[in-house]
């Protein structure tokens, strides 16, 4: 195997880890379990928030090689920043310390007596070991942590999936497929993208500085991580769906526990321990160090910025990830609420060429975006009542996406008018 075609491979095993985290492993089960017999759509639609949207950003970051500032700059510098700044905030305070509270709630609780404080801060002291060592990151995840992951994961799922069960229920989804989509938000994947790949470029840059070869690992690697994203999501979502009508379980954490039991015996529930702490491990190492990498941008590429911000990370982490991991979800849902719709049209425009993704386009889109996510955004922090009305009168309102048909009808006009412009200048 060529150097070249190993560090592919090493990249995108690195980028699968980084993805996989909390949510990731234990959304999708319950979501299966949730739509039983409609689990296809449920997940097609969580393929297209928590996979395509994602890869198409370690894409972009393949076209553009810069930093996370580069995904809004055709905005306004002003906006970009703004931008950045509460990314980083939202994924150091929700799916990094988020990580932790997983770990303990499914690894360490259930079979030892230890606080969820000391739990949490013995954690981030190990990945703030890692994020401050980080040129070595995309070898060890690459090489020794994701195919720990995978191997767990690949078990649980490839014999629980060959097992005899009752009939699927019916799904308690109102509308499955736009469900699958909302539900995604939760993975904070389209957020990683933008985050991780970063810091994928970066760590890259420490093996090479052709800015054709790094596009082609990132591209390649990407869309082999997505794949095996696919792959595994989809298992975990039809083994929830085939026990939809074959076992009882109240929440998120159980459900996965129980489905580990069931498909490997007691020595499942082992397995699934360290495949939690390393997916978990990895992605709290992924959100840190570009939070980290950000920063040290900002301050003309000081180190102190750098460990300054990996060390108040790292004590977000403790201070947060020892809360229920049910409480953290619930938190978020207002942040992503706001600030998931924007991400996705910013990935969509960046994987664009010039001519369709002009600065005018950029503007007009992302502001479209903002004010119908707004309606979306408010009902989840008191006033859906008020909002009601109005999500009514958007098409797409009432299943949380109001925002994209708007978005889609601005980027068409503004379009023609471009086209129609370089017509008449012809």
């Amino acid at each position: 195997m060529s150097k070249q075609r190993l560090q592919i491979w090493v990249t995108a095993f690195a980028l699968f880890s980084l993805f996989f985290g909390a949510g990731n492993l234990i959304l999708p089960p319950f979501l299966g379990f949730n739509a039983g017999s409609s689990w296809i759509w449920v997940t097609t639609g969580f393929a297209l928030s928590a996979v395509i949207i994602p890869i198409m950003a370690i894409i972009g970051h393949a076209r553009l090689q810069g930093t996370m500032m580069d995904f809004a700059k055709k905005i306004s510098p002003v906006f970009a920043l703004i931008y950045c700044v509460l990314v980083y905030l939202i994924s150091i305070s929700l799916p990094a310390p988020r990580t932790a509270s997983v770990a303990y709630e499914i690894a360490i609780k259930p079979y030892f007596e230890f606080d969820s404080l000391w739990f949490s801060a013995i954690y981030f002291v190990l990945v703030l070991v890692f994020v401050l060592n980080r040129s070595k990151i995309l070898d060890v995840v690459g090489k020794y942590l994701t195919p720990a992951i995978i191997i767990i994961l690949l078990a649980i799922v490839g014999i629980g999936i060959l097992g005899n069960y009752p009939p699927m229920k019916a799904s308690i989804f109102e509308n499955t497929f736009t469900s699958g989509i909302v539900e995604g938000y939760q993975t904070f994947d389209a957020i990683g993208g933008v985050v991780v790949g970063g810091v994928i470029v970066i760590s890259l840059g420490f093996k090479t500085d052709s800015f054709s070869t790094k596009k082609e690992i990132i591209a390649r690697a990407g869309v082999i991580a997505g794949l095996g994203l696919l792959l595994i999501y989809g298992g975990l979502i039809l083994l929830g769906a085939l026990n939809s009508d074959a076992v009882t379980a109240e929440d998120r954490s159980a459900l996965v526990t129980l489905l580990s039991k069931n498909t490997l015996g007691n020595i499942g529930t082992m397995f699934l321990g360290v495949l939690v702490s390393l997916a978990c491990f990895t992605t709290a190492v992924g959100i840190i160090t570009g939070t980290a990498d950000f920063v040290k941008g900002i301050f003309q590429q000081s180190n102190m910025a750098y460990t300054i911000t990996a060390v108040v990370g790292s004590l977000l982490g403790v201070a947060i990830g020892q809360f229920d991991v049910h409480f953290i979800i619930d938190i978020a849902v207002p942040a992503l609420m706001f600030i998931y719709p924007i991400t996705i049209i910013l990935i969509l425009l960046n994987v664009l060429s010039e001519k369709w993704a002009s600065p005018i386009v950029f503007k007009a889109v992302v502001v479209t975006t903002i004010v119908f996510s707004l309606p979306d955004f408010l009902s989840t922090i008191g006033f859906g009542e008020a909002m009601q009305p109005v999500k009514d009168r958007i098409p797409l309102g009432n299943v949380s996406m109001g925002w994209l048909m708007p978005s889609l009808v601005v980027f068409l006009i503004i379009n023609l008018i471009n086209t129609s412009i370089r017509n008449k200048n012809v």
